[in-house]
Parts: C-alpha cells; structure tokens; sequence
C-alpha cells in the first residue's frame, strides 16, 4: 500500500489503484431496507446514506464506533493583502484554543463523539502571495499533501477541518480555476469583510486566476499554485481516506475547495465523500452543485473548523441506528404491502 505520494506521476497512478464501491454490500443494504418496518423509502436521506455507508465499508449492517476529525491549519501570503476581517496571529491563536478545548469544534466533536486531532502547517511560514508567483513549491505542496496523507489512521467516518486566516480567497481561486465561471460570483465574505475587503478579495482572485491558471490542469499543479498547506493536506487526508475505504463527510467552502482539486486526477475521486452541509459562502454552493453533490443540511454556517460537518454527523448517526436497529416485518410480525 502506498504511504506517501512524491509526483503528480505517482498520485496519477494511486488513483487508478484506488478501491470502488462495494455494489454487493450496497445491494445487502437495499434488501434490508426494504424488508424494515416502513414504507419503501420513507426514511429518505437516511436509507441513503446507510446504503452508501455499506458501500464504503464494505459491510451489510455500517459502523460509526470510530469518528474522526482531522482539523489542518495554515497562513497565507494573500493575507497581508487585506482579505480578511482578521490578522494572520489569529490563526496561531485559535489552533491553541482548540488545543485547549475552548472552540466550536471541540463542542461538536464531543457531541458527535468523535476524536479530534489538530495538524498545524508552518504557521510561522505563510505561503506566497499567488498574485505574484506559485503560493508553493511543489516540495512544499508534497510536504503538505504527506502531512495530511499520513495523518488518516483507521476510522468508520472521517471529518475533515481546517483554520487559517484569508483561506477563503485561495479557496475561491481554486475553485474557479477548476469550474470556470465569473470570478465574482466564487468570493464572498469569509471572516465577514466589508465591501472593500470584498472588492480586495475579487481583485486577488482575479490577479492569481490570471497568471496561473493556464498551469492549473492536474492537482497538485493547482493546490501549489493557489491553494494553501492546508487546502494541500485536506486533499492528501481525503485521497487516504478512498485508499483506505474511510467514509468522509465534507464540509464548507475551504475543504470542498480542497477535495475538488482531486477531480483532476480522477472525476470519481470524490466517490467516497457526502458534502454535510451547505455553507452561508456562495462560491461553496456553485462548488457543490459542481460536483453534483446533494449536502445533508443547509443552517447557514460559515465558521469552518470542520463545524458544519460534526454537525452532519447526527443524521450519519440517525441513518446507522435505524438501519441497524429497526425490525423487519417478519421480526415484528408487522404485514408488508
């Protein structure tokens, strides 16, 4: 089993590796639900998302003993520019808070029980401003997507988050630069700029998308070029994740930015993902829509941290339980139609 990637060659050649869908146990979950006590159906998004549990799991009856959250943190050079409400120190800070347990994340992890691990990436070093030259190198981008890569141990379900102040703007350059469209209509208000940090936003995007996206067609290309170490260690954990059939539930604008970059790669890439919400950014809904993804919830969240997908996590838990535990009509003695 490959343990780290070292080339674009290399991460092409782990994708046509990668495992599939478990149509067999797929098939054992749609008779059991059709045999429970209900309608064919009723359960709507839950029978779903435990058929699709089963798939990737490749078991009859899915697990959730075994949640975790993997929360990566990186600085940027576009920062300086005037993207954010907040200065770059803030990053360094809330990786401490969440260290101590005093952030949004650590609430909902213990509500979904799930185990969170924090990954800070040279926050002392932020990556280039990309409106003037790649963001990383391709060692660096390597060095991330490994950090992120090595990061993903055994798990039933993993969450993915992240922190680091301006990491919207790189978000909205990935993003456009793999889906095309009006720059304008990929940048929205982050941390909660005002309307000139929105104008600085849009005028970054533009600067970055115009001198590099001609070179962005295979993914590590473009997560060097525009992306952040964290939006670069997000990808690496999720590509592990489909090596190692782990479930994964997204969440907002900055991990789906991140996971996108994937499809370059490979367009099934994603197989293996659920996005768990809809986030308050404009650009994470075109994203979604993008990849043809369908997001469990919709609470207009924007905090990032990985918080609109713990969230998520109790109707994952909800689509278990009643999959697991429900009787069937001949266990209950229950008449079918």
């Amino acid at each position: 089993m490959i343990t780290s990637i070292g080339s674009e060659e290399q991460l092409i050649a782990f994708a046509r590796a990668l495992p599939a869908f478990s149509e067999t146990h797929a098939g054992m979950a749609r008779s059991r639900q059709a045999q429970l006590t209900k309608p064919p159906g009723s359960l709507g998004r839950l029978e779903e998302v435990a058929i699709w549990l089963c798939g990737w799991q490749a078991a009859e009856r899915p697990k959730l003993d075994k949640v975790l959250t993997l929360l990566f943190a990186g600085n940027h050079g576009v920062a300086a520019r005037g993207v954010s409400a907040y200065p770059s120190e803030v990053t360094a800070q809330m990786v401490a808070n969440f260290e101590n347990g005093g952030a949004a994340v650590n609430q909902l992890c213990k509500l979904a029980g799930s185990e969170l691990r924090v990954t800070p990436l040279s926050l002392d070093k932020p990556t280039a401003d990309f409106t003037t030259q790649p963001a990383m190198s391709m060692e660096e981008a390597l060095e991330a997507f490994n950090a992120g890569f090595t990061a993903v141990t055994s798990a039933d379900l993993l969450i993915i988050g992240e922190m680091g102040i301006g990491n919207t703007t790189p978000s909205a350059a990935l993003a456009c630069a793999l889906a095309g469209g009006d720059i304008d209509q990929w940048v929205g208000r982050g941390t909660g700029v005002d309307e000139k940090g929105i104008r600085i936003k849009k005028d970054v995007v533009h600067a970055g998308i115009t001198l590099h996206k001609a070179h962005c067609k295979t993914t590590l290309e473009l997560l060097r070029r525009l992306g952040g170490r964290e939006h670069a260690a997000m990808a690496g954990a999720i590509a592990r994740a489909r090596q190692m059939r782990i479930p994964v539930v997204l969440d907002g604008y900055v991990v789906t930015s991140a996971a996108a970059t994937l499809t370059l790669t490979a367009p099934d890439f994603l197989a293996h993902c659920i996005a768990g919400h809809s986030s308050a950014e404009p650009g994470h809904i075109r994203l979604l829509k993008h990849l043809k993804m369908d997001p469990l919830l919709n609470l207009n969240m924007r905090l990032g941290e990985g918080s609109g997908a713990l969230v998520a996590v109790s109707v994952v838990r909800a689509a278990v339980a009643t999959h697991n535990g429900m009787a069937t009509f001949a266990e209950a003695s229950v008449t079918a139609a």
